[in-house]
């Protein structure tokens, strides 16, 4: 077992994203509050590779009810200050276009994924399973299956220290796998753990698989073979919060180093 690091080559790469169904109204306080919240987000990211934030939005009208905004960025663990806020700048630049006028978005670069909502998701553990693929089979005389085997349980088990962030390899066959910053070292664990089994049930003795959960994902290639490899679209909902959110998957060539 050896450490590899990612490459951070495809950083600004897309891996999926979506938006509520609910909208708000063009140049109202939520509009003001939701931008404030992209702007802290991608100035915090110069310096840190984690962070969240909340913001009440100004009630109107005599309005005696308030929503609030929620947020949070997280960068993949291997990128510098400067990475990461070029990373996070995207990220905001993209879902602001992809969900124009939603109250609620998330989008999953390759380095780093960004998030935003009127329902609270802070520090809630979620293993909804938001994306999922599985790559061609190992050939049957290699020992693939078992190098990718002692990959994964490295990375559930990670080495005795809480690590968020996890790197291994054995052979040419690498992985990694991350908890988003507002679990607790319990909560981390138990993603990992629902996610290394899900890839194992459901991409079997795959070449390469990734299993993005609501806060967390696991993925681990053999050599340069890895997923997003077409250019095909697809468009699937997942609920979240109570709310319908409509994702965009864009299947293109990413790989780890």
């Amino acid at each position: 077992m050896f450490f590899v690091t990612p490459s951070i080559s495809a950083a600004d790469t897309l891996v999926f994203g979506g938006c509520s169904q609910l909208k708000f109204t063009s140049g109202s306080p939520y509009e003001y509050t939701v931008d404030s919240i992209f702007t802290s987000l991608v100035n915090s990211a110069m310096f840190a590779t984690y962070n969240n934030f909340t913001m009440p939005v100004a009630a109107t009208g005599g309005s005696t009810t308030q929503d609030t905004v929620y947020g949070l960025f997280q960068c993949r663990g291997d990128l510098n200050n400067g990475a990461c806020n070029r990373c996070v700048a995207k990220a905001v630049s993209q879902i602001g276009t992809l969900c124009f006028d939603s109250t609620g978005g998330v989008l999953q670069l390759e380095g780093c994924l960004v998030k935003y909502d009127n329902v609270t998701f802070l520090g809630e553990e979620d293993k909804t399973v938001v994306e999922k693929k599985c790559g061609p089979s190992l050939s049957p005389y290699s020992d693939g299956l078992g190098r990718r085997d002692a990959v994964l349980s490295y990375l559930e088990a990670g080495d005795g220290t809480y690590k968020p962030f996890r790197v291994g390899g054995s052979g040419n066959l690498q992985g990694v796998a991350q908890c988003v910053g507002d679990l607790d070292p319990r909560e981390c664990q138990d993603c990992l753990s629902d996610a290394v089994g899900r890839l194992k049930t459901d991409c079997g003795a795959a070449k390469w698989g990734d299993m993005y959960l609501g806060k967390c994902y696991v993925r681990y290639s053999e050599g340069r073979d890895h997923s997003y490899a077409g250019k095909g679209k697809r468009f699937r909902h997942l609920f979240h919060g109570g709310f319908s959110f409509l994702f965009l998957v864009v299947y293109i060539w990413v790989g780890f180093a």
